[in-house]
């Protein structure tokens, strides 16, 4: 059974940063997919980051890429999301979820999924 455990919320300033972390118990881990989705009171969940299986390759919402790194330890079954410079705007509900291999920015093509954290950017 694969878990997924997101760790790193908390409440913070805007222009601070953030590091979330997503460990996942999975034999096959490095062939993962792993994003992380955001979700907001009233919005719907949205794609943020993620990094492919395999290679590892990122790919970023737009709106955080120059702002957002996700990266992935495959010794520690752990991906990061580190988060600069923040906003209100980013103020959420942050999700990790895992797939094969490719990174999708649905949510509907993920299985595994973490039980969110809370990030709340305010001053």
């Amino acid at each position: 059974q694969v878990q997924v455990v997101e760790s790193g919320g908390g409440s913070v300033q805007p222009g601070d940063s953030l590091r979330l972390s997503c460990v996942v118990s999975a034999d096959n881990f490095r062939w993962l997919a792993i994003t992380w989705f955001r979700q907001a009171p009233g919005n719907e969940r949205e794609f943020v980051a993620g990094v492919s299986g395999g290679g590892g390759a990122a790919n970023y919402l737009e709106r955080v890429q120059d702002r957002f790194t996700i990266s992935r330890d495959n010794a520690k079954n752990t991906v990061a999301l580190q988060m600069n410079r923040l906003i209100p705007g980013d103020t959420a509900v942050y999700y990790c979820a895992a797939r094969s291999w490719a990174v999708s920015h649905n949510q509907n093509d993920y299985t595994y999924w973490g039980q969110g954290t809370q990030v709340t950017v305010s001053s």
